[in-house]
């Protein structure tokens, strides 16, 4: 199952669905974490442009996620987002 994303009024998130094997796992990702790990400067950004513009580093938040065992829906965090330092 494939939807485009698109914003969830009620709980103020972007739902989305990634590719993962054969099957598509359900995710979400709140405006606030959007917000504050894409774009902190902004003021009033639209959350599904923030979404789509930092699309493939989410969809591997996701992955790293459900590899480590987490289940559908997936509610990415900011921390699920960090960049690893380099060494």
């Amino acid at each position: 199952m494939s939807e485009a994303p698109f914003l969830h009024a009620e709980s103020d998130s972007v739902r989305f669905w990634v590719p993962i094997g054969a099957d598509w796992v359900g995710a979400i990702i709140s405006r606030r974490t959007l917000h504050h790990r894409f774009r902190p400067q902004a003021e009033g950004e639209d959350p599904l442009e923030t979404y789509q513009a930092h699309e493939r580093e989410i969809h591997d938040a996701v992955r790293r996620r459900v590899a480590a065992g987490s289940r559908e829906p997936v509610m990415l965090r900011e921390y699920d987002l960090r960049t690893e330092p380099s060494t």
